[in-house]
């Protein structure tokens, strides 16, 4: 029984052959061509495509925020809300003269840890080179995790960044966006933290009102939780 899965995009051509078409999916000549993004699946004598809606397809040099999951002796796994898993090498943390043996990849970084990391090298055939080798990337010890959905991602940003930095200023926050839909918000006042984390689900819920930029600016001005 062969079971092969792998990301596809429309018009993809998934494989030739006598399969049935079954779920997202038509039948061109020989060849099976996917009209979903998803996760095609071959079964026996049948191909079908599982959608993925609002899970994260990674990019090359995008940011994202990684929830590690688990390590082996030369790599962490990061969840990054995606069908794909991040792997972040050892030696991206410790340096070129890692030794697996010497190094305890747990003294770094822990099932659970969140880390700001960006995505190095991705082909769609594997899962995704992440790095945290850079300015601002890393373990992030503190802050709050809020998910939204990634196809609303450059709306929380805005123009130029316009709607995070009002929401930064009227909160005093500090906000860390990731491009898999995953946002740490950090802020030393709890009224401030419930103001970002209510602004961030409004432009969730919102992001089609023409006004939201006004309605976000009205709720961040207004006093108290309400």
């Amino acid at each position: 029984m062969e079971n092969k899965r792998k990301y596809v995009i429309p018009g993809d051509v998934i494989t030739t052959g006598p399969f049935r078409p079954e779920q997202n999916v038509i039948l061109d000549g020989n060849k099976i061509i996917s009209t979903a993004i998803g996760i095609s699946e071959i079964f026996d004598d049948s191909i079908k495509v599982i959608p993925l809606t609002g899970k994260y397809i990674p990019k090359i040099d995008d940011l994202v925020i990684g929830k590690v999951v688990s390590h082996t002796s030369l790599s962490w796994e990061l969840d990054i809300n995606s069908c794909y898993v991040g792997f972040l090498p050892a030696q991206d943390v410790f340096g070129r003269d890692f030794s697996a043996h010497a190094d305890e990849l747990s003294s770094k970084l822990k099932a659970g840890d969140l880390v700001a990391a960006r995505i190095a090298n991705f082909d769609r055939t594997r899962d995704p080179l992440v790095t945290i080798a850079d300015r601002d990337l890393g373990k992030i010890d503190s802050g709050h995790l809020v998910s939204i959905s990634t196809s609303k991602v450059p709306r929380l940003i805005g123009k130029r960044g316009t709607m995070i930095q009002m929401i930064e200023m009227a909160t005093n926050a500090a906000i860390t966006i990731g491009q898999n839909g995953w946002i740490v918000v950090s802020c030393e006042t709890p009224e401030g933290l419930l103001k970002a984390k209510k602004a961030i689900k409004m432009v969730d819920e919102m992001a089609h009102v023409a006004n939201l930029t006004d309605q976000v600016k009205e709720m961040l001005e207004s006093k108290g939780e309400s």
